[in-house]
């Protein structure tokens, strides 16, 4: 019977890993038939520009969401408060709203007649700070959720223990907490940077120009086919799913060499 079970579970979870894969290897696929196209696409300087500028972006981004999502993510973790559900919901907002609403969103904000635009010396309008503030919105919901698991993971005891030694609540917080939930702040790090990078809808609201890599995909196919798009989208494929692998890869080594000593 268990057997059987398994052989059950195993075809249910293959419909979903064929479904995402699929897509996937079937454009890679396609794109290595036309290597020239690739090729080209590779000694393209506008194509490593838009994608250096992506990775560029998301990682600001992302320093951002681990400088204020950390505090909020202990707070949501630790503390009970009025109000507490309400901010656990507007934390998620981003997840659940559409991307380009969440542009617009953006735009009333930071826009140069916006309530922050208005007034900043920085321009967000089609500049880096544009698509940095747009990435950052749709990705830190990942980031929090994933630091608050960690922390409500860690026995409060522990807390409690150092404090009554005569650790100040900084101390606890830096020495014991922050520690202990790094795995699944490096986790949540690596999916709100992933996120960030395949962030299209709400950065070309704000910011169509520069180009990240997305937009420039989404420009080549209107402008002139699947087959002036698919060679960059296969090159954003491929570094993504290689520096998504060994990151993961590392912090899941971390995991086993922790568990081993």
């Amino acid at each position: 019977m268990k057997l059987y079970f398994s052989i059950f579970l195993a075809l249910l979870s293959s419909v979903v890993v064929v479904f995402i894969m699929l897509p996937i290897a079937a454009t890679i696929g396609l794109q290595f038939q036309d290597s020239e196209a690739f090729a080209s696409a590779l000694s393209d300087e506008a194509v490593w520009k838009s994608i250096l500028l992506t990775y560029y972006a998301a990682l600001l981004s992302t320093l951002i969401a681990v400088v204020f999502g950390t505090p909020l993510a202990y707070i949501l973790a630790r503390y009970s408060f009025p109000g507490r559900s309400f901010v656990e919901g507007i934390v998620d907002v981003p997840v659940v709203i559409p991307h380009t609403v969440a542009g617009i969103a953006l735009l009333v904000v930071f826009g140069s007649n916006g309530l922050i635009g208005k007034f900043s010396p920085v321009k967000f309008v089609d500049a880096l700070p544009g698509i940095v503030v747009a990435m950052l919105f749709v990705s830190v919901p990942l980031y929090i959720n994933a630091a608050k698991e960690g922390f409500a993971s860690i026995d409060v005891r522990l807390e409690h223990v150092a404090r009554t030694l005569g650790s100040s609540p900084p101390r606890v917080f830096f020495t014991i907490s922050l520690p202990l939930a790094i795995r699944h702040m490096a986790a949540g790090s690596i999916m709100a940077w992933a996120r960030a990078i395949s962030e299209f809808g709400a950065v070309v609201v704000i910011a169509y120009y520069p180009m990240i890599a997305p937009t420039l995909i989404y420009e080549r196919y209107l402008s002139s086919g699947l087959s002036a798009a698919r060679p960059v989208a296969v090159i954003l494929i491929l570094l993504s799913l290689l520096v998504f692998v060994v990151l993961r890869v590392l912090v899941r080594g971390g995991d086993v060499s922790e568990s081993e000593s």
